[in-house]
């Protein structure tokens, strides 16, 4: 681990995105609320969540962190879903790890809710992708009185 002890905590916040390629048959089934494991934005969001909270237990060098907020957001496009997760914290290190494995937990669990409406006839994937998990926002900023 990176010795952060001699930092000081500052308001951190990092924002991440991916996309799952699905059929459009899978995606107008979400729409509709017939999948069969369940509703898959409420699933999904709560183990977003969870992912995050566990960062720290899933990579070995990743610090514990007192997440202040998780917040994950979807968007249903013509091809698939695109997740977007923002994390916050008042700490010694950020919190992009935090936000990129909610995104990837996000996605897999979007994949596990439908993946029976994915496979082709030999049980394969020929559609289902997932793809551009990436952070694409980052602040850091020092703690002022309305922070306190």
């Amino acid at each position: 681990m990176v010795d952060i002890t001699g930092k000081s905590d500052v308001y951190r916040e990092a924002e991440a995105e991916g996309f799952i390629k699905l059929r459009r048959e899978t995606i107008e089934r979400i729409r509709r609320g017939d999948v069969e494991k369940g509703d898959v934005f409420s699933a999904t969001n709560t183990a977003a969540i969870l992912a995050a909270k566990k960062t720290a237990d899933l990579l070995p060098l990743c610090h514990s962190l007192p997440l202040t907020n998780v917040s994950i957001k979807f968007d249903v496009e013509d091809e698939g879903i695109r997740v977007r997760a923002s994390v916050k914290t008042v700490g010694k290190t950020g919190v992009e790890m935090e936000a990129l494995v909610a995104v990837a937990m996000a996605l897999l669990n979007i994949w596990d809710m439908v993946k029976k409406y994915e496979k082709d006839e030999k049980g394969q994937y020929p559609h289902t992708e997932i793809s551009n998990i990436k952070v694409i926002n980052k602040i850091k900023r020092e703690l002022d009185e309305q922070d306190s």
